[in-house]
């Protein structure tokens, strides 16, 4: 699976995610460190790659304009450690099929996991 990880969280994220085994780079890698949110969207669905964020206009931004995709993991709640922001996409990986992801908007917070599909 290919991820995105957005400027809101570590760069740890990422490379645990590549311990994991994915392709996953962090948005300072792919030179998003001031891109706008739009941009960001526009990289990750040109390498099909979910984002996983916690900057809440992302969810908005896919389901203004119908978006089907890129994919999404929303960190939902407040600010999250390196260690905090690991296990909750641990969390999502271990609920959400990796099929599944690339069309769908996945939002985790301390207690739960919510999935819609997309578009919105």
């Amino acid at each position: 699976m290919r991820f995105l990880a957005g400027m809101a969280l570590s760069p740890q994220l990422a490379l645990w995610l590549r311990w994991q085994g994915h392709d996953a780079a962090h948005a300072s890698q792919l030179g998003l460190r001031q891109a706008p949110d739009t941009a960001v969207l526009q990289t990750a669905s040109e390498q099909d790659r979910v984002v996983v964020t916690a900057d809440l206009d992302f969810p908005r931004l896919l389901a203004t304009v119908g978006a089907s995709g890129p994919g999404l993991i929303l960190l939902r709640g407040g600010n999250y450690s390196e260690s905090e922001s690991v296990e909750c996409v641990r969390r999502v990986l271990a609920a959400i099929p990796e099929n599944e992801l690339a069309q769908s908007i996945v939002v985790i917070d301390h207690e739960k996991i919510r999935r819609r599909r997309l578009p919105v």
